[in-house]
């Protein structure tokens, strides 16, 4: 592991945001870990922390504008946008669909920035991506706190995590015997 995921699990750990037990994930998915990134918003030195790191990989990228999902991107990327000086929007979901309300909007051509704090299947960043093409804007890239998937999870663009682990995740018909031992809990995003 490098120094810089070093950091940003000895961050997770210290905030007490990497959970373990039997865990349900936004994606449906069984875990026996959890990324409860709320934990470390609460501390403005980490959130700090983690969007210098994040901002930094991003060296070279272009983009005008950063989009997170709500609710689990909402403080990284607002951070994110505000130490990269560019404007932010956040989506959030409507009858389970994330959507742009209060009247975000893209102009045409806009460079856009998708920021997310843990990403498994990348779901969430993919609603983003729709968001930003349905509504002329260009996807500049991803950045993401968290590649639970280890790198496994792709996308079409430019992306960039500060930390990528893969813990194993089940399906609901597949938990095996010592995880279902364990009372499941479904902390939230």
């Amino acid at each position: 592991m490098d120094p810089v995921q070093q950091e940003v699990l000895d961050i997770f750990t210290r905030t007490q945001a990497l959970l373990q037990g039997h865990f349900v994930l936004r994606s449906g998915l069984h875990s026996g870990h959890y990324f409860q990134c709320a934990q470390v918003c609460q501390r403005m030195d980490a959130v700090e922390r983690l969007a210098a790191l994040l901002v930094a990989k991003l060296a070279g990228l272009q983009f005008e504008t950063v989009l997170a999902p709500a609710m689990g991107g909402l403080v990284i990327g607002q951070e994110v946008a505000r130490v990269s000086r560019t404007r932010y929007l956040f989506a959030e979901k409507e009858h389970n669909v994330l959507v742009l309300r209060r009247g975000f909007g893209f102009r045409p051509g806009e460079r856009v920035l998708v920021v997310e704090d843990v990403v498994t299947r990348g779901g969430r960043v993919r609603e983003c991506l729709d968001l930003v093409r349905k509504g002329g804007g260009e996807v500049a890239g991803i950045a993401m706190l968290v590649d639970r998937s280890g790198g496994e999870t792709h996308f079409e663009v430019p992306t960039v995590s500060l930390l990528e682990l893969n813990f194993p995740t089940y399906a609901a018909d597949a938990v095996p015997e010592s995880l279902a031992r364990i009372p499941v809990q479904k902390p939230g995003s």
